[in-house]
């Protein structure tokens, strides 16, 4: 195999819209304050890695940290590409903790309904600290959404189709060793790998570039 050129930097909220939209099955990205990571091999635009604060505003309270020291992984939206996924992530973590050094805790989830259930985690040696309960999706202008959607959109979710959602796999990634310290007594076994579910997914053939400065996810702007 022929070395890549990889190659990670800050891009835009336009290209990371548009590797989300392309290259991730959600098609969605993140309504929360968001940092984008910016993915190149060979000097071509392969996608990003995002973090932001997630839809759960509660995140950071179990572990006893202000809600700024708490951080969601909420996509990994690539094409078709070289480089393992776990590795990717791992330098967009080292990105981050540089640029937003007050965060301590990195949060990310395996969808089981995607036939996820966390290989770039377990590549990578977060720690597993379960599955956590879904809320129900709710059936609004022929799109299932979570409630909160749902009422920002219709204003009550009363009277709409809903389904039950599967279950996630809650992963946990320190970035600092007394973080490491506190919940590593949570590590659980790693679930059970899809057969299909690889550490180098390759999910699109479709092409895109630029890149440019974002803020910290510190700071509110």
């Amino acid at each position: 195999m022929s070395k890549v050129d990889l190659k990670l930097d800050w891009c835009s909220y336009e290209a990371a819209k548009y590797a989300v939209e392309h290259w991730h099955y959600s098609k969605s990205l993140p309504a929360s304050k968001n940092v984008y990571v910016g993915v190149w091999e060979d000097n071509q635009f392969i996608g990003c890695v995002i973090f932001g604060r997630g839809a759960n505003n509660n995140m950071h309270k179990p572990f006893n940290l202000e809600m700024i020291e708490c951080v969601e992984l909420v996509r990994v939206a690539l094409k078709e590409h070289k480089t393992p996924v776990s590795k990717i992530v791992s330098i967009s973590l080292k990105m981050l903790k540089k640029q937003s050094n007050g965060v301590r805790l990195i949060v990310s989830y395996a969808d089981p309904a995607q036939n996820h259930a966390g290989g770039i985690y377990q590549a990578g040696n977060w720690i597993y600290a379960g599955a956590v309960p879904c809320t129900p999706k709710y059936l609004v202008r022929g799109k299932w959404v979570h409630a909160r959607q749902a009422n920002s959109l219709l204003g009550s979710t009363v009277g709409l189709e809903r389904k039950p959602v599967p279950d996630k796999h809650k992963y946990l990634f320190p970035l600092d060793d007394a973080m490491r310290k506190q919940i590593e007594p949570l590590r659980k076994p790693y679930p059970k790998r899809d057969t299909g579910e690889t550490d180098n997914a390759a999910q699109s053939n479709e092409q895109t570039e630029g890149a440019s400065p974002i803020v910290s996810l510190k700071t509110d702007n």
